[in-house]
């Protein structure tokens, strides 16, 4: 892995209580060890790695996370056990101290300027990000008010049986393409 494209760590960057995050699954993939050595790893080293520098799922984000997938199945397919942790720029910087190879030296370095790339994005554009964290809390509650939806349809009263039409009385036309029979 000479070069890592800039794209390809942008798709694994998430937006997460308002930080930019690279789940913990996705890091171990681009630094090619498993996750769970890179998860043991970070146990090991607990303290360098604060609140701003990381932070673990919710079940509630891991959820809504998971349905941007829209996989009902996605845990197993995804070999997902516990919920994952999700590292913020500082904590990326932070894991190459953890992780000393060559290779995460390199994916370390592509990271931080993806990092970079998206804050000078987000800088020139401040229209964009006010839109995009506005989006953000106007769909926060739209899970919920589905579910409040779903479950007060069946307690509402049945509706009230349609009468039959009546007969139309007077001339009427034939539909188009029916013939008329003569006698």
């Amino acid at each position: 892995m000479k070069n890592i494209a800039v794209e390809t760590i942008e798709r694994r960057i998430y937006r997460i209580r308002d930080k930019q995050v690279i789940l913990g699954r996705n890091l171990a993939e681009l630094y090619g060890v498993p996750t769970k050595a890179l998860n043991r790893a970070v146990k090991r080293h607990w303290k360098r790695f604060p609140k701003d520098f990381m932070l673990q799922l919710t079940p509630i984000e891991l959820r809504k996370w998971r349905c941007q997938f829209s996989t009902s199945n996605l845990s197993i397919r995804m070999g997902l056990r516990y919920r994952p942790f999700a590292f913020t720029s500082l904590g990326v910087a932070m894991l190459s101290s953890v992780l000393n190879s060559e290779r995460a030296i390199r994916v370390n370095i592509a990271i931080m300027r993806t990092f970079d790339r998206l804050r000078e994005l987000i800088a020139e554009d401040h229209g964009l990000a006010a839109l995009v964290t506005e989006h953000e809390h106007r769909l926060d509650g739209h899970d919920q008010d589905i579910a409040d939806l779903i479950e007060t349809i069946p307690q509402l009263p049945s509706p009230e049986p349609v009468p039959e039409p009546r007969p139309v009385i007077g001339f009427t036309t034939p539909p188009k393409g029916k013939r008329r029979r003569s006698l």
